[in-house]
């Protein structure tokens, strides 16, 4: 039985995803600090859930910004991927999941590479952050992590668009420098980015996309390519989980692109272990809902 996720039924989907907590990061973390009522606001979304005995079995959320999220067997994904389209009639700008779930996505919408602004299988990692390997000019201070500021806007706007032109294949313009320069306030007031210094120079960065009580979720490393080949984004991302391990975070869970070989040695080097397969696509144009659309 499929059907549409309200007020109430917190505990059920909190049941379903804590096993799969590594691929459920984006889910769980908007559930927390959203709640399952959807008006639009950030991290709200429309929910439909299978339910096999009173359980549910499989989960997608359609989000305010357009994320169709999935954690599903691919056998429900057709179907909740009706019922989510159709209650929030929201188009899909975004298909991010475990690989084999959003590959299901797209075969049901016969999408080609061209429709696609990104689109890359990701590595999935996760490191216990009390094993971690601390980079040795970390642990010896050459390094210093800190909590962004407001002293950072005009720096870390300018990597926020460097991140987004090369990472996500955005162009650059006046639009997306206002959007960068937006984005990088709202973290000042998460206290979810944060700055690797090297003799007091800001020369990396590292974000949390996701975050719940118990673990973190990495995303948004970016070093200049100044400062490249030097072991920055290491640091930068070693830097963030230090900090968050004094409030009680155990985990750290990323992902990265199976090209992207050097950022695969450099979490390895950190001591995470990669557990399996991930993928985060952008669109070009917005999916309406299936009745809508115009492909079989």
């Amino acid at each position: 039985m499929i059907r549409l996720l309200q007020p109430g039924d917190e505990a059920a989907l909190e049941a379903f995803l804590q096993p799969k907590i590594s691929s459920s990061m984006f889910l769980i973390s908007n559930l927390r600090k959203a709640g399952l009522a959807d008006n639009g606001r950030p991290h709200e979304g429309t929910y439909a859930a299978v339910f096999e005995d009173d359980q549910i079995v499989a989960v997608a959320g359609l989000f305010w910004n357009g994320s169709l999220i999935l954690q599903s067997p691919p056998s429900f994904v057709g179907g909740l991927l009706q019922a989510v389209t159709a209650a929030s009639n929201r188009p899909i700008m975004r298909l991010i999941g475990p690989q084999e779930q959003v590959q299901t996505v797209i075969e049901q919408y016969q999408l080609k590479p061209t429709d696609f602004q990104m689109d890359e299988p990701e590595m999935l990692y996760q490191l216990q952050i009390e094993q971690m390997t601390i980079p040795a000019p970390l642990r010896r201070g050459e390094w210093h992590g800190r909590l962004l500021q407001a002293r950072d806007l005009e720096t870390m706007t300018r990597w926020r668009v460097g991140y987004a032109v090369e990472a996500l294949g955005e162009i650059e313009t006046a639009e997306l420098w206002q959007q960068m320069r937006t984005g990088v306030e709202r973290y000042l007031d998460r206290r979810q980015s944060w700055i690797l210094e090297d003799r007091s120079v800001p020369v990396s960065t590292s974000s949390f996309n996701a975050t719940t009580a118990e673990a973190v979720q990495v995303g948004g490393v970016w070093t200049p390519p100044e400062w490249r080949s030097r072991g920055y984004g290491r640091g930068a991302v070693a830097a963030s989980l230090l900090g968050v391990q004094k409030d009680g975070v155990q985990t750290a869970i990323l992902f990265t692109g199976e090209a992207n070989v050097p950022a695969q040695k450099a979490y390895e080097a950190l001591g995470f272990r990669h557990i399996g397969d991930y993928r985060i696509t952008l669109l070009k144009a917005p999916l309406q809902p299936p009745a809508q659309n115009s492909k079989p």
